[in-house]
């Protein structure tokens, strides 16, 4: 056993926790005696003095015990009822933490213990009660506790220690004890250092992950990493978008011979779908299957919705009918998700194969499946076949809700029935039904594709006044519009606006005002944006290049024919102007191609 009483020494010099600890107890046990405001009173002091000599520590652990239970105070009287006995025997603190069956009250009792005159801790006392808080499952008491009093803790309760806080959420508290323990020269089980690592991908913390690890090579244990290890490792590292580096552990752990579980697998083939890299993801499912990784239900999930969200839906299809052949049956949000995909290509005779099949299948649809049929209706222009869908769901006892009136709002504007879209907006509220920022951006977009500013500002002024967030949507396709219809200085504003409620603008947003601004005859003020781009490493589209080198080309046309006008100009100076403009416009060529 490794002696550990300097790590605590070391761990109690920012010890703070005492007095709080103690108030947390007494409102813990006050919660477990449920109220009881001494409904069994104790006998008489003078009688229980009497008995006292008479009695061996059990007996008196039971009675003390019943005390505890059962007065709220016991704390004013227990010295009196008891004068001649030793409370400080680790015997009795034994039998009473049995007798209690209570390790709230049992914690309680130790700090009345403590604030006695010349308490000292027992170690073995200590070592119980920090033991049985574990058991509990009490981390924060058993955090104050470790930190209060002055007792080393076996390796073992230090390991159940930082499984406890692990759960509890307190994973920078393990990643200390982990240090605390190394110090100590303790190297801890790699099943530890395991649950620590899964803590911390549960939590969020895979910035710990990396601390743990290397604490975990630095005590010498490289020889007893697991695939568990390994698999933690590749989902932090996916976590963090560094595919590529938890796709380099995979390939050395191979290597290795240790072949992580399905969800290292999983993980991996999900992070290189969000990187379109689906060479690399066929790659992975085929070592699964040579390594006896069988995929599961899960691996196809992830494969057909990173090939639907790609625009690859006939390859997710390819693997939804593999998956068939496989002998797995396909779930609800498989059939929704390739419907889904279908349906954003406008294929909506596969869509409704699917959706036949998944009802045949014995899945009913719920809001979220109806509502992606409809959409895919309403993205072919099939309104009519749309609202019937829309009629079905609410018949089948579905209620409508801001997604499906969404649904419909994007249908009716995508297809130049605005007015009718605003009518059902404006319903909405009366049939308790909440409008959000989608609503509000896709009604904006439709009358802006209408050329209907006012109404797409006033909605935009109505969407602030009820209190919601803009998106940059909310602004962007004003401010095209805007362009287009020459009032610049407007859309600046509305720029402004957007940039002091700290949204960040769309690239395209910019290339809106640049083409405004050259419309309006303010080339230089265009170059100034176009010049801010480039310095924020934002990259223009072409149009832009276009539009300000033939308002450049223009100017230098007039600036031509103010000088021929001029009899002053010779023909020598023409010529040379001439060549200037030309020049101008060859080194905007090549600017234009560099970026």
């Amino acid at each position: 056993m490794v002696n550990l009483t300097s790590l605590m020494i070391s761990i109690r010099q920012n010890s703070r926790f005492v007095k709080n600890l103690r108030i947390h107890i007494r409102n813990l046990s006050v919660e477990t005696n449920g109220g009881n405001n001494g409904r069994e009173e104790i006998e008489s002091s003078e009688k229980l003095l009497n008995l006292t000599q008479r009695k061996d520590v059990s007996e008196i652990a039971a009675e003390v015990g019943k005390v505890i239970r059962s007065k709220p105070r016991w704390e004013q009287s227990l010295l009196s009822d008891y004068p001649s006995f030793n409370f400080h025997d680790p015997s009795f603190f034994s039998e009473l933490l049995k007798q209690l069956n209570n390790v709230f009250l049992s914690l309680r009792f130790f700090l009345w213990l403590s604030s006695q005159p010349e308490f000292l801790p027992h170690p073995v006392s200590c070592n119980k009660l920090f033991d049985a808080l574990l058991e509990a499952k009490a981390c924060v008491p058993a955090k104050s506790f470790l930190y209060s009093f002055e007792f080393s803790p076996e390796p073992a309760s230090l390991e159940n220690y930082i499984r406890c806080v692990c759960e509890g959420g307190l994973v920078e508290e393990a990643v200390y004890t982990f240090d605390m323990l190394k110090e100590a020269g303790y190297r801890p089980y790699v099943e530890t250092w395991n649950f620590a690592f899964q803590s911390c991908l549960k939590f969020g913390r895979t910035d710990l992950i990396w601390k743990l690890y290397e604490g975990m090579m630095e005590t010498g244990v490289q020889k007893d990493v697991d695939i568990e290890t390994v698999g933690y490792l590749i989902q932090a590292f996916c976590n963090d978008n560094k595919v590529s580096r938890a796709y380099e552990i995979l390939r050395q752990s191979l290597e290795d011979g240790l072949t992580p579980c399905n969800d290292a697998f999983n993980k991996l083939i999900s992070g290189f779908c969000k990187e379109k890299n689906h060479h690399r993801v066929l790659e992975l499912v085929h070592t699964m299957i040579v390594k006896n990784r069988n995929p599961d239900i899960f691996t196809y999930q992830e494969i057909i919705n990173g090939f639907c969200k790609n625009w690859m839906t006939l390859q997710a299809f390819e693997v939804f009918n593999a998956l068939k052949d496989r002998g797995y049956a396909p779930d609800m949000v498989m059939y929704t998700t390739l419907i889904h995909g279908f349906c954003k290509m406008g294929q909506l005779e596969d869509a409704s194969k699917l959706w036949f099949e998944m009802i045949d299948k014995g899945f009913l649809p719920n809001e979220y499946s109806y509502n992606t049929l409809i959409y895919g209706f309403c993205k072919i222009g099939n309104l009519d076949e749309a609202m019937k869908l829309y009629k079905k769901m609410l018949d089948s006892g579905y209620k409508e809700t801001t997604l499906s009136c969404n649904t419909l709002i994007l249908g009716l504007c995508l297809h130049g029935r605005t007015d009718e879209a605003y009518d059902f907006f404006r319903e909405m509220p009366c049939k308790n039904i909440v409008c959000d920022v989608i609503t509000y951006n896709t009604l904006i977009q439709g009358f802006c594709r209408e050329g209907k500013v006012l109404q797409s500002t006033d909605l935009l002024k109505e969407l602030q006044a009820k209190g919601l967030q803009p998106s940059t949507s909310s602004y962007a396709h004003l401010i095209q519009k805007l362009c287009q219809l020459g009032s610049v200085q407007e859309a600046k504003e509305m720029w402004n606006d957007m940039h002091n409620r700290g949204l960040q603008p769309m690239v395209c947003t910019r290339d809106h005002i640049i083409s405004g601004l050259c419309e309006q005859g303010y080339v230089v003020e265009g170059m100034e944006w176009l010049i801010t781009m480039l310095k924020s490493n934002l990259k223009p589209q072409k149009e832009t290049f276009y539009k300000l080198i033939q308002s450049l080309i223009q100017i230098g046309k007039e600036l031509l024919l103010e000088l021929k006008m001029d009899s002053k100009t010779s023909k020598e100076e023409e010529k040379e102007l001439a060549c200037e403009a030309c020049s101008s416009y060859r080194r905007w060529g090549t600017f234009m191609s560099n970026h």
